[in-house]
């Protein structure tokens, strides 16, 4: 599933075609991608209003409108992206939006993404915990988070309630630089690892931001861009092969139903 960075990496992409544009139709051609609204409501508040930004909320690209937002959530394989022309023949776009000129084009192989039309972002800043790369992120935040929390660290990086945007990749790449074994519990990790952990959220995902995100197995976020930041994983999808710390070959696990990453030697329970 995309992260925070190829999320990020997405909506910089698409945001310069869209500001100040407007949506003219909107074409479906899997319904269930629309989640709570449809055509009507597309006709009545979003075609004809201005784009005034595009941003990222979480895992979400938010399309700033006039009087609404549309939120768009990639899930597995979702992909969007501008283009010039539609490929009626492909089985995979589930909706696509007219421009003034060309389309906004919300591609999915798996079916599993969702666009959602609010109001405001009230509903969603209501579900979505804070953002890692602002200011609120701090290390008093995180130390206060994992006070009288026993429960493993893993599944808590990944709850979008409480800090949003990490997932399977960006949180074993920052457990292993912080030398936390992923079945820890908060309440027992080390003042100084703690202090490590804040420190590798910010670096792994500003890193990735940087290349582009991670692309994994030849998945690209939209047609124009590839991200690189594979090529600098420690942990993630590296079974059997030598710790870049330790030498120690990387094992995989299953921690909250995921699939799981780690050095035995450097991250040990």
């Amino acid at each position: 599933m995309p992260e925070l960075p190829e999320v990020e990496t997405v909506t910089n992409s698409v945001k310069k075609h869209l500001l100040n544009n407007t949506f003219s139709d909107l074409i479906i051609n899997w319904p269930k991608v629309l989640d709570n609204f449809d055509i009507n409501n597309f006709q009545n508040k979003v075609s004809g209003k201005k784009i005034l930004n595009v941003l990222r909320r979480g895992k979400y690209i938010i399309i700033d409108l006039e009087s609404c937002i549309l939120a768009v959530h990639l899930r597995m394989t979702g992909k969007l992206y501008v283009s010039n022309h539609i490929d009626h023949n492909s089985n995979h776009i589930s909706a696509y939006f007219s421009l003034k000129e060309g389309f906004l084009i919300f591609e999915d192989t798996r079916k599993f993404g969702r666009i959602y039309l609010y109001k405001d972002m009230s509903i969603l800043n209501s579900k979505l915990g804070i953002e890692p790369l602002s200011k609120q992120f701090t290390l008093k935040w995180l130390v206060s988070c994992f006070k009288n929390k026993h429960r493993q660290i893993k599944p808590f990086l990944l709850n979008q309630a409480y800090l949003v945007g990490m997932g399977n990749i960006y949180t074993d790449e920052a457990l292993w630089i912080a030398k936390i074994h992923p079945l820890s519990k908060c309440d027992e990790i080390k003042s100084k690892n703690i202090e490590l952990l804040h420190a590798a959220v910010i670096q792994v995902l500003s890193d990735s931001i940087k290349l582009g995100g991670t692309t994994i197995r030849d998945y690209t976020y939209d047609y124009s861009y590839v991200g690189n930041y594979a090529l600098n994983l420690n942990a993630y999808g590296r079974n059997d092969k030598p710790c870049n710390r330790c030498s120690t070959k990387i094992i995989k696990l299953k921690v909250a139903q995921r699939g799981t990453y780690i050095c035995p030697k450097c991250q040990v329970l």
